[in-house]
């Protein structure tokens, strides 16, 4: 997977190029498609800037080897992003967690 698959992914879902986020709560690492979407007159990234961070999370994806399952969560979701709501895709790092994952002190 790489950035404009990404892209075409939340294109083909929900037709809009939203904002995409990696944000690790309460020791999951979650994939966060926020409200805000490019086409928006006050997206705060230009064009260049939403597909390097498009890049950066599809380089994360891959290296948390959970490109099918972020393909077919995203798919089969029916939650829709909207003001002041995420949705939320938790990534399954399976045995792999530890190496993601920090904990606390």
């Amino acid at each position: 997977m790489n950035g404009k698959d990404l892209h075409q992914l939340l294109l083909e879902k929900w037709g809009k190029s939203y904002d995409v986020r990696l944000r690790q709560v309460r020791g999951k690492i979650l994939i966060q498609v926020m409200w805000k979407y490019l086409e928006q007159a006050s997206f705060p990234l230009t064009e260049a800037e939403y597909f390097e961070n498009l890049e950066a999370i599809a380089n994360y994806i891959n290296g948390f080897g959970a490109t099918a399952q972020i393909e077919t969560d995203l798919k089969k979701t029916s939650e829709r992003p909207r003001l002041g709501k995420t949705v939320n895709i938790p990534v399954d790092l399976g045995d792999r967690a530890s190496e993601w994952l920090l904990e606390d002190f």
